[in-house]
C-alpha cells in the first residue's frame, strides 16, 4: 500500500475492523516514512455476473433493476420495504450461489416470482404480467388458474 502523502510503499496497520455497512474491512494505517495516518477499505471482489436476456444479449446483473421491478409490482400493496429488500437479497444470494458467470433472465425472473408469490399474490400477478409479457386476459386467467385451485382446495 502506497502512502497517499509521500508515496512510499512502507506502512503498518494500526487498527482493523468491519466497516459500518459490513461489506468491507476498514484499516487504519501509518506510514513508516512520514508518520502520517490514513484509512483504507478492503472489499471482496464479487464475480461479474451477466444476465442472458431473451434476445440473447448479455447485460451486467443489477440488483437495483430487480428492486425497481418489485416496487412497481407492489405499488399500493401492503408490502414493506424490508420485505422487498429481503426478496432482492435472497435472489442476489441465489444468483451468486449458482457459481456461474451467467444466468438466464427467465431463471432470474422465476426466482423473483417464487418469493414474491409468498409475500403478495396480487403483486405476483402484476410482476408476472410484465415479466411474461401477458397479451390479453386469457394470459391472466392461465396464470391465476393454479393459484385459485390451491386456495379452494380439492374438496370444494
Amino acid at each position: 500500500m502506497k502512502c497517499p502523502y509521500c508515496r512510499q510503499d512502507n506502512d503498518r496497520v494500526i487498527d482493523s475492523r468491519a466497516s459500518q455497512d459490513g461489506f468491507a474491512t476498514r484499516r487504519r494505517r501509518e506510514c513508516i516514512s512520514c508518520h502520517r495516518r490514513y484509512t483504507t477499505y478492503e472489499k471482496i471482489e464479487e464475480p461479474a455476473i451477466k444476465v442472458i436476456k431473451k434476445d440473447g444479449t448479455r447485460v451486467p446483473f443489477e440488483r437495483d433493476k430487480i428492486k425497481r421491478g418489485l416496487e412497481k409490482a407492489c405499488w399500493k400493496r401492503p408490502v414493506s420495504d424490508e420485505q422487498l429488500e429481503a426478496i432482492v437479497s435472497a435472489v442476489e444470494n441465489d444468483v451468486y450461489e449458482l457459481a456461474d458467470a451467467e444466468v438466464e433472465s427467465e431463471q432470474l425472473g422465476g426466482m423473483v416470482m417464487q418469493r414474491l408469490r409468498k409475500v403478495d399474490e396480487v403483486a405476483y400477478v402484476r410482476f408476472a404480467s410484465v415479466y411474461r409479457q401477458f397479451q390479453d386476459v386469457r394470459d391472466f386467467v392461465h396464470e391465476l388458474g393454479p393459484m385459485l385451485e390451491e386456495s379452494t382446495g380439492p374438496n370444494t
